[in-house]
């Protein structure tokens, strides 16, 4: 594949990431209050499919605290948008879970050795819960780590206990980072380059384990 048609292939999403507040306000003028449906099933699926981490996460909840206060008044206020997508985020981990430790197996059973799979148990039910608080934050991991911790076979109450608890400090965060930040005219007028410091915030933590670990 030439890397013109490559780059082509990539623009709409990385349109989507770096425009979210344009499209968006299109959303909102096409489909009104259905898009919080639409919201509702981004944010879900990016947290509870393990085909889609390529969806914005983070960027995504600041952009819809942005318009929140400005342009869009969301059924029952900024609270009612929070716990809407709280609610998507918390039910997408424990559908990913789910899916983790119902099919995981089989799927990797033949190709992973069953003693990493041990290890792996005993990692998360030793770190789980601090694991699955802090993948919040971080996009692609956010997507894989309630999987993989159905993989483990972690002791559900526990993933339960921390998957509501990380839901709720990811999309409260960002969402009302947004709401309150957002509309200040120096990132206003600069709406693409904060969405891609967020983005690039977010990733951060992984370049820098990585780095880490290749030394």
């Amino acid at each position: 594949m030439m890397p013109e048609t490559f780059f082509m292939d990539l623009y709409p999403f990385i349109d989507l990431f770096l425009h979210l507040d344009r499209h968006l306000t299109v959303l909102f003028s096409e489909y009104g209050t259905a898009t919080w449906i639409i919201l509702f099933l981004i944010v879900f699926c990016e947290t509870g499919l393990v085909i889609a981490p390529f969806l914005p996460g983070d960027s995504l909840l600041f952009a819809v605290g942005a318009l929140s206060a400005s342009l869009v008044e969301p059924p029952g206020g900024i609270g009612g948008t929070a716990v809407l997508l709280a609610v998507a985020a918390i039910l997408g981990d424990a559908v990913n879970y789910a899916i983790g430790a119902f099919a995981g197996s089989a799927l990797f059973g033949r190709y992973v050795n069953k003693n990493h799979l041990q290890r792996a148990h005993q990692f998360y039910e030793k770190h789980g819960g601090k694991t699955i608080v802090f993948a919040r934050f971080i996009p692609i991991i956010r997507t894989y780590a309630p999987f993989i911790a159905g993989c483990a076979k972690m002791t559900y109450w526990r993933f339960a206990i921390y998957n509501v608890a990380g839901g709720i400090a990811w999309v409260t965060l960002f969402l009302f980072g947004g709401y309150f930040f957002g509309n200040i005219p120096a990132v206003k007028h600069n709406f693409t380059i904060v969405i891609l410091g967020i983005i690039v915030i977010s990733v951060l933590p992984v370049v820098v384990e990585f780095a880490k670990n290749r030394k």
